[in-house]
Formats: C-alpha cells, sequence, structure tokens
C-alpha cells in the first residue's frame, strides 16, 4: 500500500511540474491548470488513504469541506475580485504551515527534536505566519477595506528592526534547546511573526500589490516545504519547492519590469507622499473631452487599434464588451491588438485572466516588449482605466517617483484615447501627464458603458 500511495505522489508532483509549465503561455494556462487540478485530486486521495486507521475520517471531512469551499468561491467571487481571493489562499497556506508547526511543536514538546526538525518547525512557524498576516493585510488594502497607500510612521525601520531582532533571538533559544522552552516563548515567537507581517505590508503601496502578492505566494511555498520536513512528506517539500521558487522568480520579474529593486518596493513606502509632482505645470490638469460618436469614427476608420486594459476594465467588468467592440471592428478590416502590462490589475497576470475570460484571442495579448514597437503605427490607442503604467512622467520627470519604469508607449500612437470615470489619479496616486498630449481625449463615464455606446454607434456607421 505505501508503494502505492508513493506512487501516486510521484505522478501528482509530475502533474503539478507539467501543469507549471504549461502556464508559460496563455494558449496552455487552462490545459496546464486542468492537469494540476487532476494531481491535487491525486494528492488528496493519497493523503487520505495514507492516514489509515488514525483519523482518515476527519481528514476527509476536511478535504470535502475546503472543496467545497473552494468550489462557492470560484463561483460566486467576481473576477474583480480576483486578487483578493489570490491574498487569500496565499495566507490560507501560510497559515497552514503555521498550524502544523505548532501542533507538531506542543505534541512531541515532551519528547527530544532533532536539529533538523527543530530549525524547520521554528522556520516554517515563522515564515508561515508572517505569510498569513501580510496576506490578510494585502486583502484588506485590496478590497479597499484599509486605505491603499503606504503607512508609515516615524521610527517604523526601527520598530520592524526590533520585532526581527525578537523573533530571531526567540529563534535560536527554540533551536539551542531543542525545542524545551516556556509555553510563553514559542507563543511570543509566533505572535511576533503575525506582527512582522502586519509591519512589513503595510508600508507598501497599492500599486505594488501585485509584487507584493507574488513575495507573499513565494513565502507561502517555502513554508510548506519547510513543513514537509517536519512531517516527513516529499510531496509537501517539492510541491512547496515549486511554489517557493515560481513566485521568487515572477517577483523578480515583476521588479525588473518596474525597473525597481525588490528592496525599493518592499522598504521605499512608494505613493506615501501622493506623488503629485508630475504635472506639467501646477493645479488642474487642461484635458480634451470627446464623445462616444466622435471616437467611434476615430475607431471604424482606423487600420489598427490597440486595447490597453488596467484596472478600470477589472472593475467594470468590461472585458466581454471590449470583445464585442474588438469583433466590431474586426468585421470592419481593423487590426485590433491588446497591450498587456506586466503590473497592470492587482496580480500577476490579472489583465490576462480577464481576457481570456471574455475568449480574446490568445495571439492578439502582447506583452509589453512586443506592444511596445506597435504603437508607433497604431491609429488608435484606447486605453481602459490603465493609468499608472501608461505614464510618460517614467520616461521624463526625474522627480516622479515611478521614474525609470517601463511603460507602455501608447503616447506613441496617433491618437489616445482613455476612458476613465474622473480625473482621479489611479491607484498609485500619480498624476498622468499623458492626459494633457494633444493628440490625447478622455471620454468619461464607467467603462463597460462608455465602450456599449461606442459598439452601438460603430454599429450604425
Amino acid at each position: 500500500m505505501n508503494v502505492a500511495i508513493d506512487l501516486a505522489d510521484l505522478v501528482a508532483i509530475a502533474l503539478f511540474i507539467y501543469g507549471l509549465h504549461e502556464l508559460n503561455s496563455p494558449a496552455t494556462a487552462r490545459r496546464g491548470n486542468r492537469f494540476a487540478m487532476v494531481g491535487m485530486a491525486i494528492a488528496l486521495i493519497g493523503i487520505v488513504v495514507r492516514t489509515g486507521g488514525i483519523g482518515w475520517q476527519a481528514v476527509a471531512v476536511g478535504v470535502a469541506l475546503g472543496a467545497a469551499i473552494g468550489i462557492v468561491a470560484a463561483l460566486k467571487v467576481k473576477m474583480t475580485a480576483m486578487p483578493q481571493m489570490v491574498a487569500l489562499y496565499n495566507g490560507a497556506g501560510g497559515g497552514a504551515a503555521a498550524l502544523i508547526s505548532t501542533v507538531e511543536h506542543y505534541v512531541a514538546h515532551g519528547g527530544a527534536l532533532t536539529d533538523v526538525i527543530a530549525v524547520s518547525l521554528v522556520l516554517s512557524a515563522i515564515i508561515g505566519a508572517v505569510s498569513f498576516s501580510g496576506s490578510i493585510v494585502a486583502f484588506l488594502k485590496l478590497q479597499e477595506v484599509m486605505t491603499g497607500r503606504p503607512i508609515t510612521y516615524p521610527g517604523q525601520q526601527v520598530v520592524n528592526a526590533l520585532v526581527l531582532l525578537a523573533i530571531l533571538g526567540l529563534a535560536v533559544w527554540f533551536i539551542v534547546t531543542l525545542g524545551v522552552l516556556p509555553s510563553w516563548g514559542y507563543v511570543a515567537l509566533l505572535l511576533g511573526a503575525l506582527l512582522l507581517g502586519v509591519l512589513f505590508v503595510l508600508p507598501i503601496g497599492g500599486a505594488d500589490m501585485p509584487v507584493v502578492i507574488s513575495l507573499l505566494n513565494s513565502f507561502t511555498g517555502v513554508a510548506v516545504a519547510i513543513t514537509g520536513f517536519e512531517i516527513g512528506s516529499n510531496l509537501l517539500i517539492i510541491c512547496g519547492a515549486l511554489v517557493g521558487a515560481s513566485g521568487t522568480i515572477l517577483t523578480v520579474a515583476m521588479s525588473r519590469a518596474m525597473n525597481r529593486p525588490l528592496t525599493n518596493v518592499l522598504f521605499g513606502a512608494f505613493g506615501a507622499t501622493g506623488g503629485m509632482e508630475v504635472a506639467s505645470a501646477g493645479g488642474p490638469q487642461q484635458v480634451r473631452s470627446t464623445s462616444a460618436d466622435d471616437v467611434a469614427v476615430m475607431l471604424a476608420y482606423a487600420a489598427k487599434v490597440i486595447f490597453v486594459p488596467g484596472y478600470g476594465m477589472a472593475v467594470a467588468q468590461a472585458q466581454h464588451s471590449v470583445k464585442a467592440l474588438a469583433d466590431q471592428l474586426e468585421k470592419r478590416g481593423v487590426k485590433v491588438l491588446y497591450a498587456i502590462h506586466p503590473v497592470a490589475g492587482r496580480m500577476p497576470g490579472h489583465m490576462n485572466v480577464l481576457l481570456a475570460e471574455a475568449n480574446v484571442p490568445y495571439n492578439q495579448l502582447l506583452d509589453m516588449d512586443d506592444a511596445n514597437p506597435e504603437f508607433p503605427t497604431a491609429d488608435v490607442a484606447l486605453v481602459i482605466g490603465a493609468n499608472d503604467v501608461t505614464n510618460p512622467a517614467a520616461r521624463n520627470v526625474a522627480s516622479s517617483p515611478i521614474y525609470g519604469m517601463p511603460i507602455l508607449d501608447v503616447d506613441k500612437a496617433s491618437n489616445v484615447v482613455v476612458l476613465k470615470r474622473s480625473m482621479r489619479s489611479g491607484f498609485a496616486g500619480i498624476e498622468n501627464p499623458l492626459y494633457e498630449m494633444p493628440n490625447c481625449s478622455m471620454l468619461f463615464g464607467d467603462a463597460k458603458a462608455s465602450i456599449d455606446e461606442l459598439t452601438a454607434a460603430v454599429k450604425a456607421l
């Protein structure tokens, strides 16, 4: 039986690896998810069988309960709230690792721990707790329960350093004594890690949430992998390592896409002062408003149109309307493309997920490097709520907080039309001088309603 379960774990691991590989391309991402789902089902069945007569019923109930919650969440949670759900899932994984470590500690407290187990236990507890509380704060920011702006206070770095030193001191005490320390010591260690997670995410602005979510995901993976050493599970070790490694790679890639060191993302308190110094001459921005009928004419007689989606499209749930407009333009012979910035939205791949839901052809989705050469030959760039990733201040205003960040070169298109509810700045709290450029006009209103108007107007031409 044990051999069969080990083989099942091996199959599950292989499916996870293959599924992760298939996520490299939007065209194969769904298939990759299906393979990973099958792998997870095999792994869960193996866990239930492995428990045998020592409580498999309770494990089965836990699996069923978790599956029910996951299914309901997948069906009920809107695509606009997907970043928040991802943050909660990250936190759940980290919290589970910390709970397992806590149970292992108190169950094995009367016996001697080995060096490896003691180190693994304390590390998974710390990292898991940091991931849990940090993910909860990220969720609250994304849900706008609390402000998305960085929360800072005098002496913040000193406080963080003191909390970290206290945690490290307790961790060394735990390892040296092989877990033989007063109960308050472990509780203090766990509470300190939870506090550190909160303090870690508070000073990070909403514009950096995609990077933070990715980093917390890697934290959870590392915590799960270390937990595997505690309970002797090769499945957890390998799967946790996969999550940790992929999350780390994605975090580094996104930091590079923003042209900012990861340390600056984590400790720079980006946007804390509002970042409003990028306007050209101070005072209210002078912009040119337009109408749906005028934009429809512009689109209908264009040779190439590039849609630039952002969080505004997600909030308005306008992805299906965008696809309907694109279909109308393609019927008139217009070439349609979509430009996706690596950090558009609130999580990695947010725009890709939304557009895939609307059945946008994968070959029309261009990443930033492929999209930017297309803008100079585009007749219209239609920007749907993508504020910060289209801000030319990143190229030419040294005082801007986003100076040096690669952006989508929408301003190089012949015409730029920006769909926004108002002139309120984006999530980063930074004004966008693009809106004052002579080739740019603003179409104010709800993104979905505006695009539906455009579609109707194009049909009528």
